[in-house]
């Protein structure tokens, strides 16, 4: 009797887990799997406690029913789980005939190539769309993503499938080949966002006011660039925003931005100077001051020109203002000595004009310094340069060009500011040279004349 109870007690069990109602709703989680699985075993083990506890306060007869009862509930749950595993593989078998035959069928008529190149299409134009200018003026609009699914998808895509390739498609080439101009969200530099007006030139170029501006695809919006390029293209940026009919000039990046991010970062003169170092402040410095120099005394050579000139039309009335009367007036000879004084007349003579030449070849001894030293400073700083570069090297163990840079750098600049200043202060030099030659050489040829003059007079007479 004990074991017909033993019996009877898990068959009731086993029904109790059988006939146990299922769960209603997905867990959310696996916590709440797991909180509903522990119910659900509490209230089969309650219900099998409380059958057995019938079973055992049941008369034999009434057992005997019970046990009958549990054994055809098991018999009957084990042939319906038997019915549904047959009706499950003849299932199975159908759907792997009718996929073979779906195949056979998309073979037949060319849609596996169709379809494949369809999913090839959809995954190549997903990222163009996502990285595209005109995603920022569809904000909402998340087409892309419908093409990633399209891509990804292992059934045969659908005609609302391929008709949304193909308008997507269509709306970007339409789109890319407009002037638009929208609000929208602009990121700014510091982190911040701000509607603002944009004008978007296909899908080359965005502005805002003279602000050009760089799209996101992270963020799904236009981010305006840290630092701006010059002065002109800004005022074309200016000019397209406030225009709005006709035809006005716009910058347009080929690179869809690519370009003209590379283009801002470009240093400026004072960045370049900067990181060429130390010597290339020396070099400008000695530039300048040959430059200051030599405009100054082209100016007194202008000065000093224009008044020998005015000399030679007037010889008659010599003035102390120009070289060239002071030199006549330093001639003293007595007429009535003139040939016994001849030698010391020409001495005088050439004294006077010694005295001009300083004043008229000043600074250039300073110049010619400087074009010989420019280049000299600039092998200097190419060598630190260099040397720099090399360490760079040594302490990182790659030729990363990057890390190389400010040491490139650095010698490349100071090498073009060396030869910078030599070039134009070598022809400044020249003209300078050229301008005080030709003075003194009106000065010798004037004080020479009137001497042979004077003497010729002296003879005649």
């Amino acid at each position: 009797m004990n074991a017909r109870s033993a019996v009877l007690a898990r068959g009731l069990a086993l029904a109790a887990m059988l006939c146990a109602a299922p769960l209603t709703q997905a867990a959310a989680d696996l916590a709440e799997l797991l909180k509903q699985t522990e119910s659900g075993a509490a209230a089969g083990a309650a219900l099998a406690a409380e059958r057995a506890a019938k079973y055992q306060a049941a008369s034999a007869a009434e057992q005997d029913k019970l046990l009958k009862e549990a054994q055809a509930a098991r018999a009957a749950a084990e042939a319906a789980s038997k019915a549904a595993l047959e009706r499950y593989n003849a299932n199975e078998l159908k759907l792997a005939e009718l996929a073979k035959r779906f195949k056979e069928a998309q073979s037949a008529l060319g849609l596996g190539e169709v379809f494949g190149l369809a999913r090839q299409v959809a995954g190549d134009t997903a990222p163009l769309l996502t990285q595209s200018m005109t995603t920022a003026q569809l904000a909402g609009d998340d087409r892309a993503a419908a093409l990633r699914t399209l891509a990804s998808a292992d059934e045969a895509p659908g005609a609302k499938d391929l008709e949304r390739l193909w308008t997507e498609m269509l709306r970007e080439m339409t789109l890319a080949a407009q002037v638009a101009r929208f609000t929208a969200p602009v990121a700014q530099p510091n982190g911040g966002q701000s509607p603002q007006e944009v004008v978007r030139v296909g899908v080359f170029t965005a502005t805002s006011g003279p602000d050009y501006l760089s799209f996101s695809p992270e963020l799904g919006t236009f981010v305006r660039l840290a630092r701006q390029p010059p002065a002109a293209l800004r005022d074309i940026a200016s000019r397209l925003a406030a225009a709005r009919d006709g035809h006005v000039e716009a910058a347009v990046d080929p690179a869809r931005g690519a370009l003209l991010s590379l283009y801002v970062e470009r240093p400026n003169w004072a960045e370049r100077v900067h990181l060429g170092g130390e010597v290339t402040y020396v070099i400008l410095v000695v530039g300048a001051l040959g430059l200051l120099l030599w405009a100054l005394q082209f100016v007194y050579l202008l000065v000093v020109r224009i008044g020998v000139w005015s000399q030679l039309r007037n010889l008659d009335k010599l003035s102390k203002s120009n070289p060239l009367g002071r030199v006549l007036l330093a001639f003293r000879g007595d007429a009535a000595t003139i040939e016994q004084d001849a030698d010391v007349a020409e001495l005088r003579i050439s004294e006077a004009v010694l005295r001009e030449v300083p004043k008229l070849e000043r600074f250039q001894a300073f110049l010619r310094l400087a074009v010989a030293a420019g280049p000299l400073l600039g092998l200097i700083g190419t060598v630190i340069g260099m040397i720099i570069t090399f360490q760079a090297i040594t302490e990182s163990g790659s030729s990363d060009p990057k890390l190389m840079a400010n040491g490139i750098g650095q010698a490349m600049i100071a090498t073009v500011a060396g030869l910078g200043i030599a070039i134009p202060l070598l022809f400044g030099n020249a003209i300078l040279s050229t301008l005080s030659r030709a003075v003194v050489q009106v000065l010798d040829e004037q004080s020479t004349g009137l001497l042979a003059e004077t003497l010729e007079r002296k003879r005649g007479a």
